[in-house]
């Protein structure tokens, strides 16, 4: 199939599409311009694309030309997406749309002095959009182009050599084939965990195990044991607000700061022995307050 061979459904040939009435920049009126016929919409687009060029953007006339443009090409889309039927219904309708992407980027940047197929100029646009869009959403965890690439690559080397050798290959016979290093491709290997994922709501063991009708998410993790502090965190909030500015400073340098007896008795100007005093008898009114709330 070839893209000169893209329509299909119902067309309407030129006479039928458009009126004789001149509307910007001498063009005719495009009654259905989804409808016309593909042979006669590469006619037509060639005349659309010569007024493209004189028009000023912004202007009505522009609008009406460049709207033309996509509706009249809007089969080229629909027979790229052909080659895509097999990811099923569900994603057409995404398809097409991107497809479409494909298509205004390529209207917008065609030129007609290349003399060029417009066809033969918007297909690579065309499907570029529609494989971005599976290279960006197929992945259930995004990695880096690079990555996706050369899982493809591993995927067909291990193809190759598992036949080749009657064996599956190692890391080293790998990295021999696609002449890269046995790091690239212990990276690529890992990076294709990333490809699918299963939901943590799924059984996690069969018959007969001892996680049995258990998901996943009930066989993993396990509890924090900073949980049981926050009781004590809320029961010492107010205690902390009873305390004077000098206590509470004393324990901001020693429990949040971590510096030593010495260095905070160097920063208040008194002993270390003093300090530690003084942080014993804030601790035990702190305890003794706690034990009184509890």
């Amino acid at each position: 199939m070839t893209a000169s061979s893209y329509g299909t459904g119902t067309t309407t040939g030129p006479a039928q599409a458009f009126r004789g009435v001149p509307v910007a920049g001498g063009l005719p009126f495009v009654e259905e311009a989804g409808k016309v016929a593909p042979k006669d919409a590469r006619e037509l687009s060639k005349l659309f694309f010569d007024a493209l060029g004189s028009l000023e953007e912004g202007t009505a006339g522009y609008a009406y030309a460049r709207n033309t443009l996509i509706e009249m090409n809007m089969s080229l889309v629909r027979f790229c997406a052909r080659r895509f039927r097999g990811r099923g219904p569900e994603e057409s309708e995404d398809i097409l749309q991107v497809g479409t992407i494909g298509l205004i980027k390529a209207i917008d940047r065609f030129d007609l002095s290349r003399e060029v197929e417009f066809t033969t100029f918007a297909v690579p646009y065309i499907v570029g959009e529609m494989k971005r869009f599976f290279r960006d959403t197929s992945w259930a965890v995004h990695v880096p182009r690079r990555l996706q690439e050369l899982r493809v690559e591993l995927a067909k080397a291990r193809d190759h050599l598992t036949a080749v050798l009657d064996a599956p290959p190692s890391v080293a016979e790998l990295a021999a084939y696609l002449e890269i290093t046995e790091a690239d491709v212990i990276e690529g290997l890992v990076a294709s965990n990333g490809y699918t994922a299963g939901s943590i709501d799924l059984p996690a063991g069969g018959d007969g195990s001892d996680d049995a009708g258990r998901s996943y998410a009930e066989t993993i993790g396990a509890a924090d044991p900073a949980m049981e502090l926050i009781e004590d965190f809320q029961a010492l909030a107010p205690l902390l607000g009873r305390l004077d500015d000098r206590e509470r400073h004393i324990l901001r340098l020693r429990f949040g700061q971590e510096m030593t007896q010495a260095a905070i008795g160097e920063e208040l100007g008194c002993s270390q022995m003093h300090v530690s005093r003084l942080i014993s008898r804030t601790l035990a009114k702190l305890r003794a307050g706690m034990l009184t709330e509890q």
